[in-house]
């Protein structure tokens, strides 16, 4: 081992004793550096391919015509690893299969260009690629990124990762690029790796601003081992010019005709959009070389013990997984469909539950869904690998495990919107975008897409019509939101169905793109107000809830956290109220709230909305305790059943806690929770025809909630009324006083 390690620095270390003494020299290093270049190709062990005198091809756009891109395309996230996710040997042969398919759709990758991601086709070698080193997932903290010169400090090099995201404002201090204090082609922006790095590709975009059109169309790249040398990569005997963007969104892949290896890249910019100026967000694909002394690396590297499925799936691949797991764990799994997306692909949910297919009374039923925005897919995978988790540890006997699916029955939907999903799993992690496949194939939002409820609320709250004319709880749909004309989607339809039928306690939608869990309200109260704190009369339950997934976040709530974008999560404790952040109408997290008994919450689970699958068992790693911690916080605060005298349950009951302007109801068999924090409360209990209960309820700080029972008996004039409506009678006689009403009324009518 010691000799195979010794042979593979040797070359390397004299290349950098040459290099070296070259820059002693002061001398003209044009020759050298090629010289020296060609000689780095050449090592076996950093390189697979061969240069042809040949210009480099860019990525196309992908608008462009079929025709100028003759290859076929791949899927970037079909070539993954071989799945393993069984223990027992009586499931062997379908992990096998999957495995066997895996490998297979990674071979057919590696002999089948891919028209995005290896340009035209111009080289015959073939060109070897590695992940992304993590500038958009913030691997690569701020200290490691350097450039020649900056326009201001939110134009720093620090802001030129790709898919970041800039602020409202021109001058914002969280912008969207690097940009360069001089427009010429002198500029740079560089990387630094920490370590030998074999590089292979650069992905670029232009910069992300509502005011400005800035990109950079091509530009050189260059390697180094201590940041003073500079070797250019080559084509032939002349520099490589790569091709960059045509506008400043849709990202351009270049993979190198053949990897370097070096500690430090630079991209030099060498023209630009002639109206605009340098501006650059760039990701970087890079394989850190073998290096066990490397203690930086082995610091912070997170390594999973989970023997899980770590890969993007398609949805074919998805449905084949539930379909797995199902088999693997048949007594505590059942897979059904909430309806159809717009292309018509079934949405497919997974119930874990000791008995799953039906709900008991007592038992909380709890939800996670992802995927409402089709391009962000790490919460589709969590879910994915979620249930397999589940399973696995069910079935090896992890009390934790057993005790939740025992008490709890939970529904996992990971694609809410797989036509979308489908369109950003085509072009792959890195090409698909800030938005490519965001919304449904109709083109709605599907997650802002429901009523707005809070509006009606309001109002009614305004006009004093609670609790008279309108309650403060299960707001009805407006009729105009059900008819065949208004703009929502079928997606949507199908989850308000599936909430209307399931009675929900506690949820969460995961999407990507930050780091943070957001909670009711959505939509600011005062009227033209983008950003306002709103909170719902359960505000201290939901910080707590939205805390308790936060502070069990690996990434959320630590101090020295950059920001993804523009806003600093961390001081909040990795929180917020979704109405402070921006207003956003006909969200599901408020829909979910007024209409349902269901408290929503929002995940936002990582900076990267596609991160590749490289980085899976990291992310997972990142939200495993979280997924779990908040599943468990349905048992939070107190649980029961309204009953009649002959101990029947009542559906459809009010809930009341005292000094909480918002009521639960009753599912079908008079069982009821409601979430509560640490306390003592007055509760009521009432029904139309029963007469109303109250009875003092405590909510200690263990986790379970506390027993509150009620039996509620039926009021005279209820009794009154059916026994009239069983037998079809009429009173005979009225009282004297409302006869003298009756004729005083008729003789003013004149009858």
């Amino acid at each position: 081992m010691t000799r195979q390690r010794l042979g593979l620095l040797t070359p390397l270390a004299l290349l950098g004793l040459l290099v070296g003494l070259a820059d002693l020299s002061h001398g003209s290093a044009g020759e050298d550096e090629d010289y020296y270049m060609q000689e780095l190709l050449k090592r076996e062990q950093y390189n697979q391919v061969q240069v042809l005198e040949k210009p480099v091809a860019s990525t196309p756009d992908r608008h462009e015509h079929p025709s100028q891109s003759p290859t076929k395309k791949v899927p970037k996230g079909k070539a993954g690893s071989g799945r393993q996710t069984d223990k027992t040997t009586a499931d062997a042969k379908s992990v096998k299969t999957a495995k066997k398919k895996a490998d297979k759709n990674k071979k057919s990758a590696q002999q089948t260009p891919n028209s995005i991601s290896e340009g035209d086709g111009q080289y015959n070698s073939i060109k070897e690629e590695c992940p992304p080193m993590g500038l958009e997932t913030l691997k690569i903290d701020d200290f490691q990124l350097h450039a020649s010169t900056t326009k201001r400090y939110g134009l720093g090099a620090h802001r030129g990762r790709l898919n970041i995201q800039a602020g409202l404002y021109e001058d914002d201090l969280y912008d969207g690029a690097w940009c360069a204090g001089r427009d010429d082609p002198l500029q740079w922006l560089e990387v630094d790796a920490r370590r030998l790095t074999k590089f292979t590709g650069v992905i670029t975009q232009g910069r992300s601003s509502l005011w400005s059109s800035d990109w950079v169309t091509s530009y050189k790249v260059m390697v180094s081992n201590d940041s003073h040398t500079w070797i250019t990569l080559k084509n032939g005997s002349q520099d490589s010019i790569f091709i960059g963007n045509r506008e400043k969104e849709i990202p351009v892949r270049n993979i190198f005709p053949a990897p370097v290896v070096g500690r430090y890249i630079r991209v030099n910019p060498r023209s630009w959009f002639h109206i605009g100026s340098i501006c650059m967000r760039v990701e970087i694909l890079g394989c850190p070389m073998p290096d066990p002394n490397n203690y930086y690396h082995r610091r912070n590297e997170v390594i999973t013990t989970d023997d899980l499925d770590f890969r993007h799936h398609s949805y074919k691949e998805m449905r084949q997984l539930m379909k797995v797991v199902n088999e693997m764990c048949p007594n505590i799994t059942r897979i059904y469909n909430i309806g159809k997306s717009y292309s018509g692909l079934k949405l497919y949910a997974i119930e874990i539950s000791d008995n799953p297919g039906e709900h008991e009374v007592g038992e909380p039923e709890f939800r996670y869904t992802a995927g409402s925005h089709g391009n962000e897919v790490l919460g589709r995978e969590l879910l994915l690998l979620l249930m397999q988790f589940m399973c696995l540890e069910y079935l090896s006997g992890n009390q934790r495990i057993r005790h939740l699916v025992e008490e709890t029955r939970i529904h996992l939907l990971p694609s809410v919107n797989p036509d979308g999903y489908e369109k950003a799993f085509e072009v792959g992690s890195e090409l698909s975008g800030w938005s490519l496949g965001r919304w449904s194939n109709d083109g709605i939002d599907i997650h802002h897409n429901f009523p707005d409820l809070n509006s009606i609320l309001w109002e009614g709250e305004a006009k004093k019509w609670i609790p008279r004319k309108m309650f403060n709880h299960h707001v009805p749909i407006p009729e105009w939101y059900s008819s065949t004309n208004a703009s929502v989607a079928v997606e949507t339809r199908a989850l308000i169905a599936w909430m209307e039928k399931m009675p929900f306690v506690l949820g969460g939608n995961i999407q990507g793109g930050e780091l943070v869990v957001t909670f009711p309200y959505d939509k600011t109260r005062s009227q033209g107000v983008a950003r306002e704190q709103t909170p719902t009369p359960d505000d201290h339950v939901f910080r707590w809830l939205a805390f308790s997934y936060a502070s069990t976040h690996r990434m959320m709530t630590t101090a020295n956290q950059r920001v993804c974008h523009t806003a600093d999560f961390a001081k909040e404790d990795g929180t917020i109220n979704g109405a402070s952040w921006h207003t956003a109408a006909g969200s599901m997290n408020d829909f979910s709230y007024l209409h349902t008994n269901c408290f929503e919450f929002s995940m936002y689970v990582g900076c990267d909305k596609f991160p590749h699958e490289s980085e899976l068992p990291e992310e997972w790693e990142n939200n495993r305790e979280s997924l779990l911690v908040f599943m468990e916080q349905v048992h939070r605060g107190i649980k029961g059943a309204v009953r009649d005298l002959q101990g029947r349950g009542i559906a459809n009951a009010t809930i009341s806690v005292e000094g909480i302007s918002h009521d639960i109801r009753t599912a079908a068999d008079g069982d009821y929770w409601r979430l509560l924090n640490p306390g003592e409360y007055r509760v009521t209990a009432k029904a139309e025809g029963y007469s109303l209960t109250s009875k003092k309820c405590e909510v200690g700080y263990e986790m379970g909630a506390t027993s509150c029972n009620f039996i509620i008996g039926r009021t005279n004039l209820s009794r009154i009324k059916e026994i009239m409506e069983k037998f079809n009678k009429q009173p005979i006689r009225l009282p004297v006083r409302q006869l003298q009403v009756r004729r005083s009324r008729q003789r003013r009518l004149g009858t």
